[in-house]
């Protein structure tokens, strides 16, 4: 019963200024809106991006505290909040998490927040930072910088434009240049796993509302300049049927080099259902950048969900976790087995990180997952 994220629209876009505060404590008052984003200067070329595996140690986790009732509605506005603080202040425990925070939202987050989670206030429309942030990158020389995949909206479905600020501020902020792709694309769309090889969903990408007339050809190398991939594995997802398009993220996951978790949805009702067959097959041929053949570890979605925000547009899977180089942060849904089943599976191959499962129910019903609301920052 994998569904995801429906259209929805959002009003009011009009720009806010910005601080930096912890949760819990004080906030010095400082007026970004005057102040032009500071210009760095690139990185010496020809040295080569690399996007690290999620796995890699990092140095944050950026999240967005955003849950405005225009998109999510009245009833979940409130839960929705509670669940972003409650993904943080797990994330928090083992890493540093960075949180950018409309300034109405800023005494909500304040409160339900632990001191672990550093807030930023900046103008933002949705929690998706998965999508909206910057992608971190490092070359040999030890030198980083933040990539901008031009966020439009998922193909200009949803009003953004307090989002398509985000990667640019999230840059500044972390003090790397930013690097302006020719794609349009979103950090959902790509999964990597650090050693060349990529998993990307055609449905995104090659998708008209992105990148119209874009042949794979040319993406594959606007990929491999900007994250160092060598090889690019084709998944077709399917288009239109949620606002990303088939999101990477909620099909197939690097949990380390050469193993790949993968849903599968086996309610024959789901729009997913023959998608994520198709996907097991490619990804069960497919061999990797440096030639080895994939080890595939398929994990079932709920059968059943808890019946307090279950919805068409629920999104009940596990392969949309967060994976620190201490941790993986994992939903679950209330089916017991399943629940178990996918814990167990992801902690026979993690046996050194801590599983963490959350209940994000709220978020859940608005179509994402945890690793949608979050973005890694690499050491």
């Amino acid at each position: 019963m994998t569904t995801r994220r429906i259209f929805l629209g959002l009003g009011g876009l009009g720009l806010v200024g910005g601080l930096v505060s912890a949760c819990g404590g004080g906030a010095e008052p400082a007026d970004e809106a005057s102040v032009p984003p500071v210009a760095r200067p690139a990185p010496t070329p020809g040295t080569g991006w690399q996007m690290p595996d999620e796995g890699s140690a990092q140095r944050a986790v950026w999240m967005a505290f955003a849950a405005r009732e225009s998109v999510w509605g009245a009833e979940l506005r409130q839960p929705v909040q509670q669940d972003l603080a409650r993904i943080a202040n797990a994330i928090g425990r083992y890493t540093p998490v960075r949180m950018l925070v409309n300034s109405s939202d800023l005494a909500t987050a304040r409160q339900l927040c632990s001191a672990k989670v550093q807030l930023i206030e900046h103008p933002i429309d949705d929690l998706w930072m998965r999508d909206t942030g910057c992608v971190f990158v490092r070359n040999a020389r030890g030198e980083r910088a933040g990539i901008s995949f031009n966020f439009n909206g998922w193909g200009n479905k949803q009003p953004h434009a307090r989002d398509a600020t985000v990667a640019a501020r999230m840059a500044e902020l972390t003090g790397v240049p930013l690097v302006r792709s020719r794609l349009v694309a979103e950090g959902g769309g790509i999964e990597v796993d650090g050693q060349g090889t990529a998993i990307i969903t055609e449905s995104c990408v090659l998708n008209g509302n992105r990148n119209p007339g874009l042949t794979k050809a040319a993406a594959e190398d606007e990929f491999k300049r900007l994250l160092g991939v060598e090889k690019i594995i084709w998944l077709p997802g399917i288009a239109g049927r949620d606002i990303t398009d088939g999101h990477t993220d909620f099909y197939a996951r690097f949990i380390r080099p050469g193993v790949v978790v993968a849903a599968l949805d086996n309610d024959s009702e789901s729009f997913d259902h023959a998608v994520t067959r198709r996907h097991l097959e490619l990804l069960r041929s497919a061999t990797d950048a440096r030639g080895r053949a994939l080890r595939i570890i398929p994990l079932e979605t709920p059968r059943r969900v808890r019946n307090t925000y279950a919805a068409r547009d629920f999104a009940a899977g596990y392969v949309n976790f967060l994976l620190t180089d201490k941790a993986l942060f994992l939903p679950e849904f209330g089916d017991t087995v399943a629940d178990i089943a996918a814990r167990d599976a992801l902690a026979a191959e993690l046996p050194r990180h801590q599983i963490v499962q959350l209940d994000i129910d709220a978020i859940a019903a608005g179509g994402g997952g945890i690793h949608c609301t979050t973005q890694q920052e690499p050491v």
